[in-house]
């Protein structure tokens, strides 16, 4: 077992959640009992992964989207009130990191994505955005059955770029604003989570090829990486329980 404590003043050593500007609170958004054994892991802290985590006996859900967004309702009622009434009602602590998770160098969204789809020397470009190269060129058909096999899921693409592929410039989830930061690198494809009606134009007229791999499929490897991180270092058991969404 371990104390919540120490787990919280771990993860804020490892991501410096302090140094980010965010839409929403990093660290422990509902508080549950003082000790864990059991750390479950997940994208979105939706209801079926509080039930999942219920059945699996968890102390601790970690999870990248957690709650209290800015802009949003922030009266305890509805769905939200039936989240967080079976979060204290079992008495389970509810951890969310969101740009701190994307942004940092080992367990981040970014870093982590890049050795799932193969992208090598992955290194930040600017903000948010990581850039890094494909081992040997590929064609635009390839390198999308390449995401799909390991992702798990057909990314979109659009735009004209060149034949073969061999730079890229990603941002995992709600990043396809960010191509403008790709286009301004002059890499061969930019790849994020989600996809806007401008993107197509943007690709098109631009000359860069555009993946939209998903914004759940993106940054499913985070939280995984955070998760067995804590693991190792608190003697605690993870899982991490990935709740299907198309998006």
């Amino acid at each position: 077992m371990a104390n919540r404590n120490d787990i919280l003043a771990k993860i804020n050593e490892w991501l410096q959640p302090d140094t980010f500007q965010d839409y929403c609170p990093n660290g422990l958004q509902v508080e549950g009992k003082e000790r864990v054994e059991t750390i479950v892991s997940g994208v979105t802290a939706s209801q079926a992964l509080i039930d999942a985590a219920i059945e699996h006996n968890a102390d601790m859900i970690l999870v990248h989207h957690g709650y209290f967004w800015k802009g949003e309702d922030q009266a305890i009622r509805g769905m939200k009130k039936h989240r967080i009434k079976k979060l204290l009602s079992h008495d389970i602590n509810l951890l969310a990191y969101h740009l701190p998770l994307d942004d940092h160098p080992d367990y981040g969204n970014n870093r982590q994505l890049a050795d799932v789809i193969g992208i090598q020397n992955p290194r930040p470009l600017g903000g948010l955005v990581w850039q890094g190269e494909l081992p040997e060129p590929l064609s635009v058909e390839k390198f999308e059955l390449q995401m799909a096999r390991a992702l798990h899921r057909t990314p979109l693409h659009v735009g004209e770029g060149p034949e073969k592929i061999k730079t890229v410039a990603w941002c995992t989830g709600g990043a396809q604003g960010f191509i403008n930061v790709a286009l301004d690198a002059g890499v061969d494809a930019y790849i994020s989570g989600e996809i806007s009606e401008p993107t197509t134009h943007t690709a098109r007229e631009c000359g860069i090829h555009y993946f939209a791999a998903g914004h759940h499929a993106t940054e499913r490897y985070g939280v995984q990486a955070l998760g067995a991180a804590l693991a190792q270092e608190f003697g605690v058991s993870h899982q991490f329980i990935d709740c299907d969404n198309p998006v």
